[in-house]
């Protein structure tokens, strides 16, 4: 039996503001956990989940940066104008491709690569959660290697986040703190500066597939998810330091890991 529209909006608003609630608590989107919700609860075709989940980590994304805005000045952000040029070039670059891709692979296809690249998050997650270890300095110094490096690294950070249809954080902030040396703090605001020029563009190339109409006709969805995750999110953002970062990194890694299995792997 079909969900009615009004209990999926409701179950949308919900999940969303849980999803955002703990993720904002460690500093993540959750777009990686509204995806599995979106396939698995509301049966979604996996094209129209990433278009979807895409739309609304774009909402999320735009709200969190806002936010974020009050803590760093946003000439701070600036005057790392080096790491945009960096990291943008291969993000826009991977992101592009990525969704262009995903435009033209059956559906199978497709599963197969977001079952990976989520177990594959899942697996960073729980590795984070348990060595707790803090960031080194900077593992390269400024020059062309390290050019190279950001460039190859964005890249396969743009093509993830235009897989998942997610922002990219938890890639993109071990990458800023590994690579480049930055507090974490400086890394969460850069990061989502980053992935809003990548989100676009990975937006603007599934406007080409059919599937794009998804906004059209789970409109409904879309708000009710979208309100929801960036109120969670504040929320989440409001209750930093309630639970240890690790213990709720160590389940959330796990949540990621069996909802990746049960809605992505199939025994074909």
């Amino acid at each position: 039996m079909a969900m009615r529209p009004e209990r999926r909006a409701w179950l949308g608003f919900a999940g969303g503001f849980g999803i955002g609630g703990v993720g904002g608590m460690i500093g993540l989107g959750g777009a990686e956990f509204r995806l599995p919700l979106l396939v698995g609860v509301f049966k979604l075709p996996t094209l129209e989940a990433l278009i979807l989940n895409k739309a609304v980590s774009l909402a999320v994304v735009v709200a969190a940066l806002l936010a974020r805005s009050y803590g760093i000045a946003w000439s701070e952000l600036a005057s790392r104008w080096d790491i945009l040029v960096n990291l943008l070039p291969g993000t826009l670059t991977g992101a592009w491709w990525a969704a262009g891709h995903a435009m033209t692979w059956p559906r199978q296809t497709l599963d197969r690569v977001v079952l990976v690249l989520l177990l594959g998050l899942a697996a960073l997650i729980l590795a984070e959660a348990l060595t707790g270890a803090a960031a080194p300095a900077a593992l390269l110094a400024p020059g062309p290697l390290r050019w190279i490096a950001g460039l190859a690294a964005g890249v396969l950070i743009g093509a993830v986040a235009a897989f998942l249809g997610v922002a990219g954080g938890e890639l993109l902030i071990p990458t800023l703190v590994l690579l480049f040396g930055l507090d974490v703090k400086l890394a969460g605001s850069l990061s989502l500066l980053i992935s809003l020029p990548t989100m676009l563009a990975g937006f603007i190339r599934y406007r080409e597939a059919q599937a794009f109409a998804v906004l059209r006709h789970e409109r409904a969805l879309f708000y009710s998810l979208g309100l929801g995750s960036v109120l969670g999110a504040v929320a989440g953002g409001l209750f930093v330091g309630w639970l240890a970062a690790e213990t709720l990194l160590l389940a959330l890694g796990i949540l990621l890991l069996v909802a990746a299995l049960k809605t992505f792997h199939s025994p074909s």
